[in-house]
């Protein structure tokens, strides 16, 4: 159910965004599925994939933690880390997201 509403609330973000011209907004969210890990899904404001987008998961000091690409369905999962945490969506120049931990929730 968690993962319909977040997919849900993604497609919302995503189809509003593309209603404002050809932009090809980065756009990515986190939840925590309660179970220590963390999802994220990510894609563009024009609809398209984010399929093979770089991911990376940084503690407070900026060292990081996790390095890894979003899968074909345009998702990255992975062990939450204990302490503060930055998530990182990297689709090259100006498509670039940060997700502190403290906004990520279940």
């Amino acid at each position: 159910m968690t993962k319909f509403i977040l997919s849900g609330a993604f497609m919302l973000i995503a189809l509003s965004g593309a209603s404002f011209g050809h932009a090809h907004t980065p756009l990515c969210v986190c939840m925590d599925n309660g179970d220590g890990t963390i999802l994220c899904e990510g894609g563009f404001s024009d609809g398209s994939s984010a399929a093979g987008v770089s991911m990376e998961v940084r503690n407070d000091k900026g060292k990081t933690l996790i390095k890894g690409k979003m899968d074909r369905l345009s998702t990255f999962e992975f062990k939450s880390p204990s302490g503060t945490f930055t998530v990182i969506f990297d689709a090259g120049p100006g498509h670039l997201v940060e997700i502190p931990s403290r906004t990520i929730t279940d």
